[in-house]
């Protein structure tokens, strides 16, 4: 069954629909080539979104039911069946529109080896970190492994917005979402509180037929997964066994100047270190910005590398081996304008690669309103990075050559609207959001104080994301929270350290003490 629209108003999936998948005809080329060719037919007229795309996009009915799980067995052992599950856009309005969230089920073989034995395996859900991420592709190895090894069976969610659960972009809105006003208020439904009610949905419907007890699942939140998992805390809790959090211990406020204010902290011990080792890139720097400040600089997807979006480059700093990364873009660059007086191909596309805010733009466009309840965001990075004089190049440039331009760490700004190509349609919404203070809640105080389900947290002490002091003040409030505090991991330590790092985990989960 065949139907017309217009791109980029894919609809939201009808209720009892089998799925629509959009097939956009002769456009195998990227958007810029297409736009560039179009330039050349048309120099002395604006482009628009309209003349880079077809006028119209065929969409087909799928020849098989999204609904119907996809089973496969990879080669180490695991079952994996790929789930698609229908939830309400605003579970408020469950008769409403509908969106797809998609999971995908992992069933080690050697724990479950009929039907039964996998449906008395325990799960063990894991939400990624963000927002606007969707979940990597798992296997046996790595921290997933050691999950199975101890008798569970995973989801991996990708949390709605992102990867395959109606990923959220400019050109994938639904026809009826026209104007700034009203992407802003879709994109209210995209926060923790709407991917919890999603998880219960989603619970529900697999564990539902079990006996009470076992109705229940593990949970295992990453940075913004952590997130999620307090509000799940805070509103759900009977849905819980357990949760496990690692860099994800939220802070409890309701507007994020409180998270920048200790963030940017980190972000200035991260910027001394790394001129502290590398004392010779300040001047590479210096000279860098310049060049950038004098230039109109393209990048391959035409993105604007401007001083801002150099800055952000910063936002490694808080990985394991993040200061070395950046050294080596520094070092490049420095050695492009020595050479060339010019940035190499090569360069662009490693600093345009570099950021997620193009292919991820939740995370870009909602990075503020996560922490929001009941008052505006309103740019909070932005003004609190302005008070330090170090992070802003004009006036950097007046000092002496000694001083360090500081880079930035995981903030949005507004500039990036204009920087990012995929994020300019999303510039007059980003600026009603960071306006808006009708945000509700995403903690339950109250509940939390009371709460009788396990928490056991990896916390890292010189975490750059989640500030460690917000994150003990949480820890203090959260009833039944243990923690493994370390400074020896930063915020990706699930990835430098499975294996030592879940065996912590599960053993302070057991409770046994001394």
């Amino acid at each position: 069954m065949l139907g017309t629209y217009k791109l980029g108003r894919v609809p939201i999936i009808p209720r009892h629909s089998s799925g629509l998948i959009p097939r956009l005809l002769n456009s195998n080329r990227h958007p810029s080539s297409r736009c560039r060719r179009l330039l050349g037919r048309f120099p002395n007229r604006f482009l628009t979104f309209q003349d880079a795309y077809p006028p119209t996009v065929t969409l087909q009915r799928n020849s098989f039911s999204m609904a119907q799980p996809e089973i496969y067995y990879n080669k180490e052992g695991i079952k994996v069946v790929e789930r698609f599950f229908e939830v309400p856009l605003d579970h408020s309005n469950p008769s409403g529109d509908k969106i797809r969230v998609f999971a995908r089920n992992l069933i080690p073989r050697s724990k479950a080896k009929t039907k039964e034995d996998e449906d008395k395996l325990p799960y063990v859900v894991y939400l990624q970190g963000g927002p606007g991420f969707e979940v990597p592709l798992m296997s046996s190895s790595g921290f997933s492994g050691e999950i199975h090894d101890r008798g569970y069976q995973t989801l991996w969610l990708d949390q709605r917005g992102t990867g395959l659960s109606t990923p959220f972009s400019i050109e994938t809105l639904p026809s009826h979402i026209k104007t700034d006003q009203q992407i802003a208020d879709y994109l209210k439904f995209f926060r923790a509180d709407s991917i919890v009610k999603d998880c219960e949905v989603i619970r529900k419907s697999l564990l539902g037929h079990r006996p009470k007890e076992e109705q229940k699942w593990s949970l295992f939140g990453q940075s913004f997964g952590g997130f999620c998992a307090i509000t799940y805390l805070s509103f759900s809790p009977e849905g819980l066994k357990e949760v496990f959090l690692t860099g994800g211990l939220a802070p409890l406020i309701d507007h994020p100047d409180p998270n920048y204010e200790a963030t940017v902290q980190k972000v200035i011990v991260r910027n001394n270190r790394y001129f502290e080792k590398y004392p010779r890139d300040i001047q590479r720097i210096r000279d860098i910005v310049s060049y950038l400040s004098s230039n109109n600089v393209e990048l391959p997807d035409g993105g604007r590398l401007t001083v801002r979006r150099w800055q952000q480059l910063g936002i490694d700093f808080g990985m394991a081996g993040g200061i070395d990364r950046v050294h080596q873009i520094v070092l490049r660059s420095a050695n492009d304008l020595d050479l060339f007086n010019r940035f190499s191909y090569k360069l662009l596309q490693t600093i345009q690669n570099s950021s997620s805010f193009d292919g991820n733009p939740i995370y870009a466009i909602l990075h503020e309103p996560i922490y929001c309840q009941g008052k505006a965001p309103n740019w909070s990075a932005n003004r609190v990075v302005g008070k330090h004089s170090q992070f802003s190049w004009n006036l950097v440039k007046s000092l002496g050559s000694d001083i360090p331009l500081w880079f930035t760490g995981e903030m949005v700004f507004p500039e990036v609207f204009d920087d990012f190509t995929n994020l300019r349609p999303l510039k007059g919404a980003a600026e009603i959001l960071a306006k808006d203070s009708s945000w509700g809640p995403l903690y339950d105080l109250n509940q939390l104080a009371k709460n009788t389900v396990p928490v056991t947290s990896a916390t890292y002490y010189d975490d750059m994301y989640v500030p460690f002091e917000l994150a003990q003040k949480t820890a203090a409030i959260i009833k039944n929270t243990e923690q493994y505090i370390t400074n020896q991991l930063q915020h990706g330590g699930l990835r430098e350290d499975p294996k030592d790092l879940m065996r912590r985990l599960f053993q302070i989960s057991k409770r046994e003490f001394d």
